[in-house]
């Protein structure tokens, strides 16, 4: 097993860590290893991995008062960002996106739908006013934003492509970029609910991949997580077998009296919550409990003109540009995984730790919030990335301007450079300098 060192792998650790107001000396504690070039991308996809799991297992060891080291292996890591490419069910591999899933051109542009759910592939349907073998034609007549608000008034998710300046410009994309990574809050002074003995109690209620995530991180470390959904509207059954590992799950309809009282009663009883809704969806059946640690996922962010949409990852790498970074605007690409679900679901995990073990010493209600939109900002904005311009130069001489690489040979009190442009090919004296 190779180990992997340098300031640069490090340096996503470091950087979420003191998102996470973690002690700065902590990440000394982390070793890497494993093989290079996973996930190989033209954003640092890897980092971002490396980085969230990182600081997911530090926060373990912190609560649980461990030494470490927390091992980080990337070939582990970049595996389990993929990790419904490598499920199998009886032999058979899952299916993971509907044919309705994926990019459609229109008139001006793309379009990026998701309808793995049947009610999100009625709406999309409805919205269009086909049925399934005419919704390529259908959006191709008209502009992609026209596609995408006439599908999500209906109820169903559709996002146009945006070029990363034009997310930027974007009123969403500004509340984005105006905000912190994550933000983590005490509500009050109220003492922790946990018992004395017995599991950290996890309700969750959440779908889909970031939020399961999170919660199967929490029951891998020990928790009891009870994952609530309708019964009308069960998870996915593939989806169900790839992120419910470790949990027990339920179905409640908290429109009937008797098993809203349930609820009720798990949620008075329950140390932590994880949401996954939009913004608002859970508000009728009340938030949380004083005492509790709330962690709360999204899509877009509780806040501007897309808080209160639906959203998945493919969608959030679509609208944010990342998806025109990956390809271009005439055909754009994809990451090489469903990086902000994973990603974001290891940093709510480890948010969820570090809010438990600050609430051990101080007490508070605590309340996290993480969206989508704000992984996908992190990894376009704050991780180091690769730019060629970084590493060439021009220089004057006979043959013109050139535009060359810079030498990668590099020490301290070497050159900077040669001493002496190409001149012009076989004009040189056939003579050796003189002193």
């Amino acid at each position: 097993m190779d180990e992997v060192s340098g300031d640069a792998v490090r340096r996503g650790t470091e950087l979420l860590w003191a998102e996470l107001g973690g002690d700065p000396a902590l990440p000394d504690r982390v070793t890497y290893t494993g093989p290079s070039g996973l996930l190989a991308a033209r954003l640092p996809v890897m980092d971002l991995a490396r980085a969230t799991v990182a600081v997911a297992g530090l926060a373990a060891v912190e609560r649980q008062g461990l030494p470490g080291p927390v091992r980080v292996d990337d070939g582990a890591v970049a595996t389990a960002f993929v990790s419904e490419r490598h499920l199998r069910i009886d032999g058979r591999a899952p299916v993971t996106f509907a044919p309705l899933s994926r990019f459609w051109r229109a008139a001006d542009g793309w379009v990026r739908t998701h309808a793995n759910y049947p009610h999100h592939r009625r709406a999309l349907l409805d919205a269009l006013g086909v049925d399934a073998d005419g919704v390529a034609a259908a959006i191709a007549e008209r502009k992609a934003v026209d596609v995408e608000s006439a599908v999500y008034a209906a109820g169903g998710l559709a996002v146009a492509l945006r070029t990363p300046s034009e997310w930027a410009a974007h009123e969403q994309g500004r509340e984005v970029a105006a905000r912190p990574l994550l933000t983590r809050e005490r509500l009050d002074d109220t003492p922790p609910r946990r018992r004395s003995g017995g599991p950290l109690r996890v309700l969750d209620l959440t779908r889909v991949i970031a939020g399961p995530v999170a919660t199967r991180t929490l029951a891998l470390l020990g928790a009891d997580v009870l994952r609530i959904d309708p019964p009308g509207n069960p998870e996915l059954p593939d989806q169900h077998a790839e992120t419910d590992v470790g949990k027990r799950t339920a179905a409640l309809d908290l429109d009937r009296p008797s098993d809203r009282r349930t609820f009720d009663e798990l949620l008075d009883a329950a140390d932590v919550l994880v949401t996954g809704y939009r913004p608002g969806a859970l508000d009728r059946f009340g938030p949380h409990r004083p005492g509790q640690v709330v962690a709360r996922l999204s899509a877009w962010g509780d806040y501007g003109p897309w808080r209160a949409r639906r959203g998945f990852d493919s969608l959030v790498q679509a609208a944010t540009g990342i998806a025109v970074t990956e390809g271009s605007a005439a055909e754009p690409g994809v990451l090489p995984a469903q990086a902000l679900d994973h990603g974001s679901g290891y940093l709510l995990a480890a948010a969820v730790l570090r809010s438990l073990t600050e609430q051990d010493r101080d007490g508070g209600t605590r309340l996290v919030r993480l969206a989508l939109a704000q992984t996908g900002h992190w990894l376009t904005h704050a991780l180091p990335r690769y730019d060629p311009e970084r590493y060439v130069t021009e220089t004057e001489g006979p043959l013109g301007r050139l535009r060359h690489a810079r030498s990668p040979v590099s020490y301290e009190g070497g050159p900077t450079g040669w001493s002496r442009p190409p001149g012009l090919q076989g004009q040189d004296a056939p003579a050796w300098l003189t002193a």
